[in-house]
């Protein structure tokens, strides 16, 4: 089969190569998928796509039109492809289903430690040659009341990690997760009553119309005052302007997000020597209570092998015939709606 894999970067680009094994003839090029790149996919059986690519409908056409017909997007989330066009255009398309939830989860725990013992503002303050403590008061994970809103294998490795720090740990989702909660000694509970016991909530859910804006004004003033707040998930699982609104007021004490709901064209990509003109991504980065990361949760070398390796075995199924199975993001009906009880 023949491809090509945009938005390539160097840390895995050696991966893919050695996954391949020379099966497949495939080209690796850093450019982002757009419809000003599009001509490298001509005469390409497949292109291998990252979060970052444009897959919107005018880039599928073309696509389809240059002879290709699948798309094999190294991730989980598909929320930049549109689906409904390409099952109108006959384009397969796959993803990877679950590759190393305990990049994602750990994580996660490294924002609610960061914040927790304010380890950036540590830092900022000794390259000041400033030692002292008093500004450094920090708390525990011990004891404290962590929500995790979306209990898929990311949420589950999450709550074990917890409960090995001693965190009271409650879960929402809408499938019965209760046998694995009682396993762990965690408490599946409704939204509102986790929103409204939780000193940390942690949301693992994908971006769907359910889950879109489902952090904004009302469902925060249902949270604790000074509550803490992680996003690892998609950046517009948060309204930002008014969960920013709400971390001003003090409702919300502190954040730790990997995502950010306008981070396209942004994030993946170097700006040093063109800063972003965007002020809200402007007063988050400089907020100090505010933990940003530029979506580098899923960025571990298992995690870069896991996604090598399951994008050439997408390759090597359609090669042969063959339906990708779990990984098979085609039509509507092979996608698992992940609605939230609210």
């Amino acid at each position: 089969m023949k491809a090509v894999a945009y938005s390539i970067k160097t840390c895995e680009k050696e991966l893919l190569i050695k996954a391949n094994r020379k099966k497949h003839d495939i080209t690796l090029i850093s450019n982002r998928l757009t419809l000003d790149t599009i001509a490298y996919a001509s005469g390409k059986d497949a292109v291998l796509v990252f979060p970052c690519d444009d897959l919107s409908a005018s880039v599928l056409q073309e696509l389809r039109r240059l002879g290709v017909k699948y798309i094999a997007t190294r991730s989980t989330g598909t929320d930049n492809i549109d689906l409904t066009e390409a099952a109108k255009l006959g384009l397969k398309v796959a993803n990877i289903p679950s590759y190393s939830p305990e990049s994602i989860a750990e994580h996660t725990v490294t924002l609610i430690l960061a914040l927790l013992r304010n380890v950036i503002a540590s830092h900022n303050q000794i390259l000041g040659y400033d030692f002292s403590l008093n500004n450094l008061v920090g708390g525990t994970i011990k004891d404290k009341t962590v929500g995790i809103i979306g209990f898929g294998r990311t949420g589950k490795a999450l709550a074990a990690i917890l409960k090995g720090f001693g965190a009271r740990v409650l879960v929402n989702d809408v499938e019965d997760v209760s046998t694995f909660c009682k396993e762990i000694n965690a408490e599946q509970v409704s939204y509102n009553e986790l929103l409204a016991n939780s000193d940390i909530i942690s949301y693992h859910v994908p971006l769907n119309e359910s889950t879109f804006h489902m952090v904004n004004e009302r469902s925060v003033s249902k949270m604790k005052d000074g509550v803490i707040l992680i996003n690892v998930s998609r950046g517009a699982v948060f309204n930002t302007k008014e969960v920013y609104a709400c971390l001003q007021r003090g409702k919300i004490s502190k954040i730790g997000m990997d995502v950010y709901e306008f981070e396209s064209n942004v994030f993946f990509f170097n700006h040093s020597k063109r800063p972003v003109q965007d002020p809200l991504l402007k007063a988050l980065m400089q907020h100090p209570r505010v933990l940003l990361t530029p979506h580098q949760a899923f960025l571990t070398e298992e995690a870069l092998q896991i996604i090598a390796e399951k994008t050439i075995k997408n390759l090597d199924l359609w090669d042969t015939g063959h339906c990708v199975g779990a990984s098979c993001c085609c039509a509507k009906e092979c996608l698992v709606d992940h609605k939230i009880a609210v």
